[in-house]
């Protein structure tokens, strides 16, 4: 797969853009809570990041239908790096205000959604239709994705140190110059998707998913458990800031091996995408996963912290690389721009929620006890997401669902 042109092109864009907006996704909270010391505003610049796909995320597929998935991953990263540009500018002048930051940090996120959709879409014109082929390569940019998470944390950590967070939004905004550059010049793909019936209308991606018996029910599932999950990072946050003396190199750490833990499950998951019942790889990553986390509600030194959000994060790739290979499969082709920004906009229209909640929360109670209450959660939330992934695995006869399970 690796000889593809297109998929190259596509792997080296991500990696390099993918790395500056990991950096970002540190440098800009952190620089919230430095100045303010306020969880509280540092939830509401993340929250203000993610709420335009809640608002903006349906529409979008609309939009990348027609003008096609390159295109609108083209306009993404044209627009997103200037506009990361104001950031610095404003702060070096003195006229950056919170306001202003909540401003741009949203006009940032409008991107998001329609970008992950386009990249996402793009992938069954160079992998093929084929299940088990669009998992693998679902795997292999997840795997980049993932090491982007480990060499932006870090990279931001240092330069945080060394110079000012104003540096990491600078070098971010250049990233997504080379992305833009590389996917006009290298990826072959993304061609604009002809309507049928059945995909006309901004709502038809969600009416297809409400539809369908195995996918509502998932992203149902899949919006609850990412309302607790955005808390984690905020939880992250706190242990570097509150925990760990307000360290930016343990900053950097901590979120470096969210990167190392994922690297190591896209590797695994890529291997077993060959060979597991992908359904049940998918139900019994999601009840792992937050096991671990009950580990940071003690008092740990940040070394043993980084082996326990590693240990989380080693099965999100096993969850996200199957289910994103079977919708994509799942999807007739004509639908698959509006049902990916619907899945995208389903699953993270309570993130924003989840960033505040957590924000306020840490206001009230100890990290101690947030790091019993979110693995909890989330450990509810798995269980109600894996009985749907096995039911829909044991009965193979069902319509679309034999290809799924067997696949």
């Amino acid at each position: 797969m690796l000889r593809n042109r297109s998929l190259l092109g596509l792997l080296t864009a991500e990696l390099v853009s993918l790395t500056g907006s990991s950096m970002t996704f540190v440098a800009l909270p952190w620089f919230v809570l430095v100045t303010t010391g306020s969880t509280a505003k540092m939830g509401w610049v993340l929250a203000a990041e993610m709420l335009p796909i809640a608002i903006f995320g349906i529409p979008a597929g609309s939009l990348i239908a027609r003008i096609g998935a390159k295109r609108t991953m083209l306009v993404s990263d044209a627009t997103r790096g200037p506009l990361l540009l104001v950031l610095p500018i404003l702060h070096h002048t003195g006229h950056l205000t919170f306001p202003a930051l909540l401003g741009t940090a949203f006009a940032i996120g409008v991107f998001a959604a329609p970008y992950f959709a386009s990249s996402r879409i793009v992938i069954p014109e160079v992998a093929g239709e084929d299940q088990r082929a669009v998992t693998e390569v679902n795997a292999i940019l997840g795997g980049a994705n993932q090491l982007t998470q480990l060499a932006g944390p870090v990279l931001a950590g240092v330069l945080i140190a060394a110079t000012s967070a104003s540096t990491v939004l600078v070098i971010d905004a250049f990233t997504y110059v080379f992305s833009f550059l590389t996917i006009a010049l290298v990826v072959r793909a993304g061609k604009r998707v002809q309507p049928t019936a059945a995909s006309r209308g901004i709502l038809a991606g969600v009416k297809f998913l409400m539809h369908d018996t195995l996918l509502g029910p998932i992203m149902i599932a899949a919006c609850v458990i990412n309302f607790v999950a955005q808390g984690l990072i905020v939880g992250i946050q706190g242990l570097a800031y509150f925990r760990y003396d307000g360290n930016a190199h343990v900053l950097g750490f901590l979120f470096g091996a969210f990167g190392v833990g994922a690297l190591i499950g896209s590797l695994a998951a890529q291997q077993l995408a060959r060979r597991a019942n992908l359904m049940k790889l998918a139900a019994f990553a999601i009840v792992a996963m937050p096991l671990p986390l009950f580990v940071l509600s003690g008092s740990l030194p940040w070394g043993a912290a980084l082996v326990v959000v590693a240990a989380f994060s080693f099965f999100a790739p096993l969850v996200n690389a199957p289910i994103i290979g079977m919708l994509t499969v799942r999807t007739p082709e004509a639908l698959r721009p509006k049902v990916m920004t619907a899945v995208m906009t389903v699953a993270t229209m309570a993130g924003p929620l989840g960033f505040l909640g957590a924000g306020i929360a840490l206001r009230y109670i100890s990290l101690s006890t947030l790091f019993i209450v979110l693995p909890a959660l989330l450990a509810l939330g798995g269980l109600a997401f894996a009985t749907i992934l096995l039911r829909q695995s044991a009965a193979p006869d069902l319509p679309g669902v034999a290809s799924v399970a067997h696949g």
